[in-house]
């Protein structure tokens, strides 16, 4: 089993970089877009969503007023090595609470138990626990202690308890990520090599990819509380 280790301050450049490469290696799996790779866009929002676990990694010294802790699992032959990783915020208001925004663990290591000694680890520090995901991942949330609580847009909202924490959740502007110069320069270049009638399509399956998420969460949640 490898080494869980609790960073509450900026992780080791090395692990900044693996931890990003982790989301950009799992962005359907771990984004509440979960856009296939299919989609012409899929780039855009690799760099998008990389860069906002960035800024994450970044306020963990504590300059945006808000705590962001980081669970990673080392490799115990080579603790240089990250294995996976759990970002969370702990909610303002509620010590016992916290959101888990982004888990994911290498391929190579899954089905090892890693995930679940990771939300363990968190949930020793915060026992209320929520996150978002997609229907397809609602499985892996249970197997993890979460509960199904109600929907929020395209996610299936889940919880350790029976109801959500008051706390509040301290979060970034990501729509101004995707407003930034590098966001359209990434633009510009997927204009150029696919064309404006690709791009367009892009859009359009985007757009209905994330109107199908949102009635499958519902119909999910609706089925499965028996409402």
């Amino acid at each position: 089993m490898p080494s869980i280790t609790l960073f509450q301050t900026p992780p080791p450049e090395s692990f900044h970089s693996q931890i990003q490469q982790l989301v950009i290696d799992n962005l359907t799996a771990i984004s509440a877009v979960a856009l296939p790779a299919s989609n012409a866009l899929y780039p855009l929002y690799q760099y998008g969503v990389g860069f906002e676990v960035h800024q994450y990694l970044k306020a963990m010294d504590g300059s945006l007023g808000f705590p962001v802790e980081v669970v990673a699992a080392l490799d115990d032959e080579d603790p240089s090595q990250l294995l996976g990783f759990a970002l969370y915020l702990p909610l303002t208001g509620d010590p016992q609470a916290c959101s888990l925004l982004y888990l994911a663990v290498k391929q190579s290591h899954r089905r090892q138990g890693i995930a679940k000694a990771m939300v363990q680890k968190m949930l020793s520090r915060y026992p209320h626990a929520e996150l978002g995901c997609v229907v397809s991942q609602v499985a892996c949330g249970q197997a993890l202690g979460f509960q199904v609580l109600g929907t929020r847009g395209s996610q299936v909202l889940m919880n350790t308890r029976d109801h959500q924490s008051e706390g509040l959740k301290p979060v970034l502007d990501t729509d101004a990520i995707y407003r930034t110069v590098e966001v359209r320069q990434i633009h510009a270049y997927l204009l150029k090599q696919h064309g404006e009638k690709t791009m367009v399509n892009a859009e359009k399956q985007r757009d209905r990819h994330l109107d199908h998420l949102a009635r499958e969460a519902q119909a999910f949640v609706k089925v499965h509380l028996g409402l």
